[in-house]
């Protein structure tokens, strides 16, 4: 049972979930009403996205686990609960089930499969070299996580809605900034292995700056699906939870930027974060 733990916290279920929330988000933005006539693309769309991202949280956790020596030693891999070795064939094992899950959504309009590939190389194109890059390590991961949403437009329209491409740029600003504040909390380590975050280069307090603009960046854009027409009434009372949290979580950011303080506005703004998608979903029933 401590094995099975063990990858059910290599896998980060959380993060999975909400990735495969973000496929259906996407379908949903495009059409609610339709939801129901192509439930089956939704829930292949689901898993591709489950699990690709489960792939990917154990390919980082295997080339991070030095540093996670240092910074997270609790963690699977460098407890000694899983292996490196276990820890990649568990990733090509979620991996394949991904790409089948993800030709299988849409085989009418096979644009999925390609769309899922090009996830998989950006996330495998930062777990091996844009990890210690910085800053275009940080927008790779942003990229990560906007796609699915993209993802789900192309699984039940076979394109990309403008809608959709509005609430990916403002996922991907704000998980820019969480990217940033998440190297705040990892400077030791990441100093010690030479990754070039902006905490590290410039120090904890211009990076606390920059996440602060992207978060900011990211409020700044939330009115433009209501001043569009794009979304319900429905959609501005929670997309207020996410702006006002979002903006309270900047200002305790830059009041401290400690490495603990980090730590709690990183995993906070994963709630307002599920406050957005929930917007959006709420929103699209107009």
């Amino acid at each position: 049972m401590r094995k099975l733990g063990g990858y059910l916290r290599l896998m980060r279920p959380v993060n999975c979930c909400m990735m495969g929330l973000a496929v259906i988000v996407g379908a949903s933005l495009v059409s609610l009403s339709s939801m129901s006539a192509v439930w089956p693309r939704l829930v292949y769309g689901f898993v591709t996205g489950f699990t690709l991202t489960a792939a990917s949280m154990a390919i980082n956790d295997y080339y991070d686990r030095k540093i996670d020596a240092i910074n997270e030693p609790g963690r699977p891999i460098p407890s000694g609960l899983i292996k490196p070795v276990e820890a990649l064939v568990f990733a090509l094992i979620l991996t394949m089930i991904g790409l089948v899950t993800a030709y299988l959504t849409n085989t009418a309009y096979p644009l999925c499969l390609p769309t899922a590939i090009i996830a998989w190389i950006i996330s495998a194109g930062y777990t091996t070299v844009g990890k210690r890059s910085g800053l275009p390590g940080n927008l790779l991961v942003s990229l990560c996580v906007s796609i699915p949403f993209v993802y789900g437009s192309v699984a039940v329209a076979n394109e990309v809605k403008l809608n959709v491409l509005l609430f990916a740029l403002i996922v991907f600003l704000s998980i820019t900034g969480r990217e940033i504040t998440k190297g705040i909390v990892d400077v030791q380590g990441d100093r010690t292995q030479n990754v070039k975050t902006l905490a590290v280069r410039y120090g904890e307090k211009n990076a606390a700056i920059a996440a602060a603009l992207f978060y900011l960046s990211a409020v700044g854009l939330s009115p433009m699906p209501s001043l569009l027409s794009l979304v319900s009434f429905w959609y501005i009372p929670l997309v207020l939870v996410t702006d006002i949290g979002l903006v309270a979580s900047s200002l305790m950011l830059l009041k401290n930027h400690s490495r603990e303080n980090s730590r709690r506005i990183k995993n906070t703004v994963l709630i307002w974060f599920i406050f957005g998608l929930l917007a959006f979903i709420i929103g699209a029933a107009k």
